[in-house]
């Protein structure tokens, strides 16, 4: 299909930094084929009138567990490690594969109508959330949780159901794989090794847990001797592009070890404010230059999937922390949610810029609206004032997957009902917490 955005407002690159600018953008198929004049031969099929919206490069989210999706809000003002031992481990337990998929299905519903158009998952039950992305029409970078010790049979298995996943995939040019050795606390070294040397021989990234809570901090150093961070690079974990969820409870050796290993680090702020477990020095992260990116870990510790509501706390909070309001700026955040989320990815080729011959992932804003108006400066409105209800039509892989706020691939009142009856199979909803 053809498709011109016609005289619409853009945040386009412009070196480092990016602008906004009044264009027209032509795609056909799966990418982005011209902007600015019609290329030739092109034959339009559908034109969405630009006046009064501002279209932007999908958001990414670069870390969250999207089966957690029902879980949200049923375990509230715990500690890290209650939380998730004491709560949310015996509800995995209890889990299908049909649990996985509709939570999957309502976390993607709450991404794509908050303008998120790819998002990078660490999950259990395998083939679920791949099937939601498949027929939702969303992208994502999918990793199988892995937890071992050594080179014991539950290890392998998570492993080989792993390998499964992503050949089972091959069909569907949306979906990427990683390795997800889930943490410090749940894969020992051995473990870690393993991994590691079959990201390497698989020619695959790592997704992983790192430097989450002071417990995390301690558990390591005293059963290791050193760091999460140094235990991670002392197995190997880094020799592969690696990506780091959360990195709060670091010190200046372990950024130096993330800067020299090219590791991408993914700051989460409401879970790590919600779970107690401080704040990631995200403004020390980007002076030494690691690549930081955004996520929203899973709904059941944030409790919101929305990378709007991530984005504003990314450039609030670390103002506040570090008392200067020149820390973390709306231009810097912009591109943490976007550019820098694809390079974390391997992605940056295709997708977080709206850039001639990148894929089509884009979210189209209404900029009639309370808090985008007046239009002063939109990238700052973006961080500041905007809270995700703005976007009104998602285009991902060059099709529209939702317009005027309506998603075409999915039955939203059927994924609603049926998270519903889960929680209330599982007795969540008569749980006091």
């Amino acid at each position: 299909m053809g498709i011109i955005l016609k005289n619409i407002s853009a945040i386009l690159p412009n070196g480092e930094k990016d602008e906004v600018k009044e264009t027209s953008i032509y795609i056909e198929g799966d990418r982005i084929v011209a902007i600015g004049n019609a290329p030739e031969g092109f034959a339009e099929e559908k034109v969405i009138d630009g006046k009064d919206k501002l279209v932007i490069p999908g958001l990414i989210n670069c870390h969250t567990h999207s089966y957690m999706a029902f879980m949200r809000n049923v375990a509230d003002d715990l500690s890290f490690m209650d939380w998730l031992f004491g709560t949310i481990d015996p509800i995995e337990q209890q889990m299908t594969d049909e649990d996985t998929y509709w939570g999957a299905c309502l976390a993607i519903l709450e991404m794509m109508k908050s303008g998120t158009t790819c998002f990078n998952d660490m999950q259990m039950n395998i083939h679920q959330t791949t099937r939601a992305v498949k027929e939702s029409g969303m992208r994502a970078v999918i990793s199988r949780g892995l937890v071992g010790s050594g080179n014991d049979e539950a290890g392998q298995v998570r492993l080989a159901q792993a390998y499964e996943e992503r050949d089972a995939a091959k069909d569907c040019d949306r979906l990427s794989f990683m390795l997800g050795p889930h943490a410090p606390y749940t894969c020992d070294d051995g473990f870690m090794r393993i991994v590691s040397e079959e990201a390497k021989k698989n020619n695959m990234r790592i997704h992983v847990h790192l430097s989450e809570s002071v417990s995390e901090i301690q558990q390591i150093k005293e059963k290791y001797g050193c760091t999460p961070i140094e235990m991670a690079n002392n197995n190997g974990l880094f020799d592969v592009p690696a990506i780091a969820a959360h990195c709060v409870q670091v010190d200046d050796k372990d950024i130096a070890i993330l800067k020299e290993k090219g590791v991408s680090v993914v700051t989460n702020p409401a879970s790590n404010m919600k779970l107690g477990n401080g704040f990631a020095p995200v403004d020390k992260m980007l002076g030494a230059g690691v690549n930081v990116c955004l996520g929203t870990d899973g709904a059941a510790s944030n409790n919101s999937l929305n990378m709007f509501h991530e984005l504003s706390l990314l450039t609030l909070i670390h103002k506040g922390v570090n008392k200067t309001p020149q820390c973390v700026s709306a231009r810097e955040g912009f591109r943490i949610a976007t550019i820098n989320g694809a390079k974390a990815l391997g992605l940056e080729k295709e997708i977080g810029s709206i850039e001639v011959g990148k894929k089509a992932d884009l979210a189209i804003l209404n900029l009639n609206t309370p808090s985008l108006t007046p239009r002063n400066n939109l990238i700052a409105g973006l961080s500041y004032s905007a809270n995700g209800s703005e976007v009104e039509t998602v285009i991902i892989d060059g099709k529209i997957t939702m317009e005027n706020r309506k998603v075409l691939t999915m039955d939203e009142e059927l994924v609603y009902k049926k998270v519903n009856d889960i929680i209330v199979r599982m007795g969540l909803d008569k749980k006091e917490y």
